[in-house]
């Protein structure tokens, strides 16, 4: 039997989006998601998005910004000289921006929806 791993998250960038590029030259976007299901109880999880999807989330998000991610959940393990440590990071294959964004006050319309 095949196994599946997907998670799909809603909630808000912890911190600014940060872009990098890997040597080969492949664009990479790190930023931290809150998800709160109950006003008291927040769940932070690490996001990685690559290549365009990077590049958007780059240009689009910020600290506050509301997004939908859907992806896959991975492990980092790696020792020093602390010890053992891991991880938890969300590599998102689709993200979907939930916040209003304008480019200006001008062009802003009150009954603008934003799509799924």
């Amino acid at each position: 039997m095949a196994g599946l791993n997907r998670i799909i998250l809603i909630g808000h960038l912890g911190r600014d989006v940060e872009m990098r590029f890997t040597p080969s030259g492949k664009p990479v976007a790190n930023f931290s998601l809150a998800v709160s299901e109950q006003k008291d109880q927040t769940e932070w999880f690490n996001i990685t998005a690559w290549n365009k999807t990077a590049e958007l989330c780059n240009q689009y998000l910020a600290k506050g910004s509301a997004v939908c991610v859907e992806g896959r959940m991975n492990f980092q393990v790696w020792e020093d000289e602390k010890g053992k440590h891991n991880k938890g990071v969300v590599t998102a294959n689709r993200v979907v921006f939930l916040s209003k964004q304008t480019a200006s006050a001008e062009e802003s319309n009150d009954d603008d929806e934003i799509p799924f």
